[in-house]
């Protein structure tokens, strides 16, 4: 029996179940991940994990555990995130955020329900139990094996904040954890792929458009003749315009310029998710100011300063007047030089499923995550894990992929982290 098989009989069915039920039941939406933080590493510490907290604040940190290896081998970090995407402060999003399936787990009918085991809990049990069979198996890799969470990678980022009034950006998270230890000689981030591999994913840029007219707050009685949408003195009015003019920008972006790549393919998607404007106890004003707040997907390479050069004379055209900064951006990447461990993955997936890996799904590379922060820092990264076909509809994972995903990680580690190392020079 090879060290693979032996590491994969000590893998339980009901022990991933239970380890995922144990911790996404600790809510921890982005802003409150420190009691699933705590508990994750006191887990690391009773298994004999060198266990460590990094972050930037005491009780939102991330968390990473290592098995130090013998030496000679090529280390390998685990990596998925703590938040979950439903605050609980004040939420104009979900139609209902009390809902038990953002804040709980259980099971049912071989399904394991909730956001958490979804996004991103699940996949993270199943490579924490991959690396305790791996400890409790007696056997020794030579890489070092590290398993982590990350905290803030659904939440948001500030925007016209005095510095310091909104404690959150992804920086504390990911970014945080890999500048300061995290780092190793491959990355593989647990997250949905449909246990396709993916190594591109797209960047990301929040815009601020701010609409104005140089025409008086009219009062409701002295409102001119009404026109055409584009033509309102009311903001609230005319935003209507510039949104069809975004929307009509944002269509013809995702059309021409999908991404291709061996790691998967960018469709690139635009929306508005913010708008501000008027004063709700006085609506007999006409608001002469209108703030949309837009989101863009980008393929790797693209110009986020161009986008916004291209949205603000979309609305110029009209007749809007507009200005537009932007409040956030990362770019996207394809990782490099990651071909030793797509072979090894690949091997790892066929060795569990019996069948060569699909595709990864289109949306699990249109969007950004934590990938792309060891991408980015020049270390191989992909992500890899479980996904239903359901997922933006039922919130659920089966027992069966989340044990599957334990015995693939597990065998991810030990062809990795047994894999001699070269040694390289120092470049002068």
């Amino acid at each position: 029996m090879s060290v693979a098989d032996d590491v994969v009989g000590l893998i339980k069915r009901e022990d991933v179940a239970a380890f995922a039920l144990e911790i996404c039941n600790i809510d921890s939406p982005y802003g409150h991940e420190g009691e699933v933080a705590d508990h994750i590493f006191g887990w690391m510490e009773r298994g004999g994990f060198n266990a460590r907290k990094l972050g930037l604040f005491s009780r939102r940190y991330n968390v990473l555990g290592t098995l130090p290896g013998t030496g000679g081998g090529y280390s390998l970090i685990f990596n998925s995130h703590m938040d979950t995407a439903v605050p609980r402060e004040a939420d104009m999003v979900h139609a209902n955020p009390a809902d038990p399936i953002y804040h709980s787990a259980w099971e049912e009918d071989g399904l394991l329900l909730g956001e958490g085991i979804c996004n991103d809990k699940g996949p993270m049990a199943a490579f924490l139990i991959a690396a305790k069979a791996i400890k409790e198996s007696g056997h020794k890799l030579k890489g070092d094996l590290l398993v982590s969470g990350a905290v803030h990678e659904t939440g948001g980022e500030p925007c016209d904040d005095e510095p310091g009034a909104y404690p959150h950006a992804k920086e504390i998270g990911a970014r945080y954890l890999a500048t300061h230890g995290g780092i190793a000689d491959f990355a593989l981030i647990a997250e949905g792929t449909g246990f396709g591999m993916a190594w591109v994913e797209a960047g990301e840029c929040f815009l601020k458009i701010a609409l104005r007219s140089d025409q008086p707050p009219f009062y409701t009685a002295y409102l001119p003749n009404r026109t055409t949408i584009d033509k309102s003195p009311n903001m609230i009015v005319a935003s209507a315009a510039a949104i069809a003019a975004i929307e009509d920008w944002a269509a013809e972006y995702q059309r021409e310029h999908v991404f291709h790549c061996a790691g998967g393919t960018v469709v690139p998607k635009a929306q508005i998710g913010g708008f501000e404007s008027g004063d709700r106890h006085r609506p007999f004003l006409c608001p002469q100011l209108a703030n949309l707040y837009l989101h863009v997907f980008m393929p790797p390479g693209h110009d986020p300063l161009q986008i916004k050069e291209e949205i603000s004379s979309r609305i110029s055209k009209i007749g809007i007047g507009n200005s537009i900064e932007i409040y956030s951006y990362r770019p996207g990447y394809e990782a490099k030089n990651i071909d030793p461990f797509v072979a090894a993955v690949e091997r790892a997936h066929r060795a569990t499923f019996n069948d060569a890996p699909k595709p990864p799904y289109v949306e699990a590379t249109s969007m950004w995550r934590d990938l792309t922060v060891w991408n980015e820092l020049g270390i191989p990264a992909m992500t890899y894990g479980p996904r239903s076909t359901t997922h933006q509809f039922k919130r659920a994972l089966s027992i069966d992929s989340l044990y599957q995903a334990a015995c693939v990680y597990a065998r991810i580690a030990i062809e990795v982290c047994n894999t001699e190392k070269p040694r390289r020079s120092h470049p002068k």
